[in-house]
């Protein structure tokens, strides 16, 4: 019996020995597997192995297997394979579930999309109700980040397809992944007709946009002229609502950068938009009352009126701004 031991640990011995011999002495151009990394020996000439190795590298779902560079199939959805051939295949949410009742062309599952994000498709009239549905964008942890709502594009009442358009404007993480979901419009709230199609995106880096907002300047006006303004430039996440998206921006007043160059506001903190429209040129705008809390004086006044028509009328459709409180044009602003 102990003979036996002995044996068995001298057989041991010889094989440690003989794999240390295997790595110090190998060829140029061996790779090892370790921790399931490829380490090199000496100076190889042959490339690294593509992909994980081994068992210390433990692939969980496609993205991953995409990311260590096992192959792809260029199937739909897409499948990865990795050493260990095990396949993992690309999450494309319900797509396949759902395609008899609602379709989508763009975004496409797995598409990195940017704000504002245009969306199309076609959906059974009855997943329409009075000819919209609600659309939402999730981030990674299914929290809700946007809302909007889709428009048919044509006749909804009907069993058929119906094409729809939506636009969403949001911000989130680049790189992150997220969740666009197309919810059957449920009026009676009741579980047994709710419905969702789940399409899986990336987003991708925001495009962007400048604008200008006007504010008085005592370095470049001394004398202040009351209603002389100046532009400023403001980087913008690229909407389609651009002259609101200006308005809200002058609303925030100068930067500490742009005070220290004598940029001034005369308009109230808290003030809030609570309409604009821009028709036949004239742009229709509403704030709350807080704008014209305790304003006194003509030049401020001006000063205020000034900085919201320069801000508007630097669009092409704006040619005249008529400003109002609280649905009120008559006795506001008064000096």
């Amino acid at each position: 019996m102990k003979l036996a031991i002995k044996i068995v640990i001298i057989l041991i011995i010889l094989t440690m020995a003989l794999f240390v011999v295997r790595v110090l002495s190998g060829p140029e151009d061996d790779w090892f597997c370790v921790d399931g990394h490829w380490l090199k020996h000496g100076s190889p000439s042959g490339a690294m192995p593509t992909g994980g190795c081994g068992d210390g590298q433990v692939i969980k779902n496609f993205s991953e297997c995409l990311t260590a560079g096992f192959p792809v199939m260029e199937s739909y959805p897409r499948r990865c394979r990795d050493d260990q051939n095990n396949e993992f295949v690309e999450d494309i949410g319900n797509e396949f579930e759902k395609q008899d009742l609602i379709r989508i062309d763009n975004p496409r599952p797995n598409q990195t999309v940017t704000s504002p994000l245009a969306i199309s498709g076609q959906a059974r009239g009855h997943w329409f109700f009075e000819a919209v549905f609600p659309v939402k964008l999730l981030d990674k942890n299914r929290q809700v980040i946007a809302a909007s709502s889709a428009q048919a594009q044509g006749e909804w009442m009907t069993e058929e397809f119906v094409p729809f358009k939506a636009a969403i404007e949001f911000n989130a993480a680049a790189g992150e992944q997220g969740f666009l979901v197309l919810e059957k419009d449920n009026p009676s709230d009741l579980p047994e007709n709710a419905d969702e199609l789940l399409v899986p995106v990336i987003f991708g880096e925001p495009e962007t946009m400048t604008v200008k907002v006007f504010f008085n300047n005592s370095q470049l006006d001394p004398e202040f002229s009351c209603n002389k303004v100046f532009p400023v430039d403001r980087k913008i996440i690229k909407t389609e609502a651009l002259a609101r998206k200006a308005l809200e921006e002058l609303l925030q007043g100068p930067t500490t950068e742009e005070q220290s160059q004598g940029f001034i506001s005369s308009i109230n903190d808290g003030v809030k938009i609570q309409s604009l429209k821009i028709e036949n040129g004239i742009a229709k705008v509403d704030f709350d009352e807080q704008l014209e809390f305790q304003v006194g004086g003509s030049c401020r006044v001006a000063a205020i009126s000034a900085q919201i028509t320069e801000t508007l009328k630097q669009f092409a459709t704006v040619n005249q701004v008529i400003i109002s409180i609280d649905g009120r044009t008559e006795d506001i602003l008064q000096p």
